[in-house]
C-alpha cells in the first residue's frame, strides 16, 4: 500500500466541486465546496494519488534545481543578502541587502516588500512593451495569484503575480509580452502566437523554464 498522503483542506463558498492541487506553499490542498462532505477530501485525495505523487516529485526537483543559498533570496537576475534587524516592522533595500524585521513578521514583510518591487519593475516594462504594440492597458495589479501567472482582462486591466520577481529578467519580460499580446488577440490561437514571436522572439525558453520551475518561485 502506498504511503498516505497528508493534506490540508480549505472551504471555498464559490467552489462548485471538489479540486485538488499541490501548493508550493502548503503542500497538497484540497479545495471543498462549503457543503461537501468532508470524507470527500480523502477520497479525491486518494482517487488522483499518482498524479499528486508525480507533482511532489516535480516540485521536489525544481526545489533542487533552484538550491538557494541561506540568508539569500533571488531577484530577477541577481540575489538579496538578508539581514534581519529588531525593532523593525517594513523590509527595506539597500543596494544588494535587504533589511527585514525580526522573528514573525519577517516573512510578511518581505512579501509586502516584492509586491511593491514588482510594481517599480513591471510598470515600465508594461509602458515600454504597450508603446511598441501601439496598445494600451487600464490599470496594473500585483497579486499572489495561486494558479496564474499574470492575466489581462477584456477592459485592458492587467494583474501580474509578484512571484515573477523570484525567476530570471527574461521570464519577467516574457510574462509582460504574454499578456500585451492579449491586449490584440484574447485567446490562445495561432494567430495569437506568431504574434508573440514576432513581438518576443525565444520566448518558447523562458516559458519552458517557467514551466518547469515555476512551483519553486517562493520566499
Amino acid at each position: 500500500m502506498a504511503a498516505e498522503i497528508p493534506y490540508r483542506v480549505r472551504r471555498a463558498t464559490r467552489a462548485r466541486r471538489v479540486r485538488v492541487r499541490v501548493d508550493p506553499e502548503h503542500g497538497v490542498e484540497v479545495v471543498l465546496p462549503s457543503t461537501a462532505p468532508e470524507r470527500a477530501a480523502a477520497a479525491a485525495v486518494a482517487e488522483l494519488a499518482p498524479w499528486i505523487e508525480r507533482r511532489l516529485v516535480e516540485l521536489a526537483g525544481a526545489r533542487e534545481r533552484l538550491a538557494r543559498t541561506a540568508g539569500r533570496l533571488p531577484y530577477l537576475d541577481g540575489c538579496l543578502e538578508l539581514v534581519v534587524q529588531s525593532g523593525r516592522h517594513r523590509a527595506h533595500r539597500d543596494g544588494d541587502v535587504l533589511f527585514v524585521p525580526a522573528g514573525e513578521g519577517t516573512r510578511p514583510a518581505i512579501e509586502r516588500w516584492y509586491r511593491r518591487a514588482a510594481r517599480v519593475e513591471i510598470l515600465p516594462r508594461l509602458d515600454a512593451a504597450t508603446a511598441v504594440a501601439g496598445t494600451r492597458f487600464a490599470r496594473l495589479t500585483i497579486r499572489n495569484q495561486r494558479t496564474q501567472w499574470a492575466s489581462c482582462a477584456s477592459n485592458g486591466a492587467m494583474s501580474f503575480n509578484w512571484r515573477l520577481l523570484l525567476a530570471p529578467e527574461r521570464v519577467l519580460e516574457y510574462v509582460v509580452w504574454h499578456e500585451v499580446c492579449h491586449l490584440e488577440i484574447a485567446d490562445h490561437s495561432p494567430r495569437f502566437w506568431a504574434l508573440l514571436e514576432s513581438r518576443c522572439p525565444g520566448w518558447r525558453e523562458p516559458a519552458a523554464w517557467l514551466r518547469d520551475n515555476g512551483s519553486a518561485l517562493v520566499l
